[in-house]
């Protein structure tokens, strides 16, 4: 497979097209809508919700750590994982945006 092109997008587009694409995967989505419903940051409760093993699970969790999307934070031998608010707040404002300029827009 060829490798994507992103020379000639701006920085923002080319952020978003990552974080889009790590929301991509069910297992990712999965992990949102879980850490979404938690009360507060969720460290090992993760492997027990999911069908998955835990070195798939984390490997998951890191591809949507290194887009922003979650943070982690130590807390003894566990990673205590929670959405980060500020980067989902402006994955939701980009995709306002959209919907904005595609409801007042001329239609098909």
């Amino acid at each position: 497979m060829g490798i994507t092109k992103t020379i000639g997008f701006s920085e923002e587009i080319n952020s978003m097209a990552e974080i889009l694409k790590a929301l991509g995967h069910p297992a990712r989505l999965s992990i949102m809508a879980f850490l979404a419903k938690s009360p507060s940051c969720i460290c090992n409760d993760i492997v027990m919700e999911l069908p998955l093993a835990q070195p798939t699970i984390s490997r998951h969790l890191s591809e949507l750590k290194k887009v922003g999307l979650i943070q982690g934070e130590i807390t003894g031998k566990n990673i205590c994982y929670c959405i980060n608010l500020k980067k989902w707040n402006e994955v939701l404002e980009h995709l306002r945006t959209i919907t904005h300029s595609i409801t007042t827009s001329k239609k098909c």
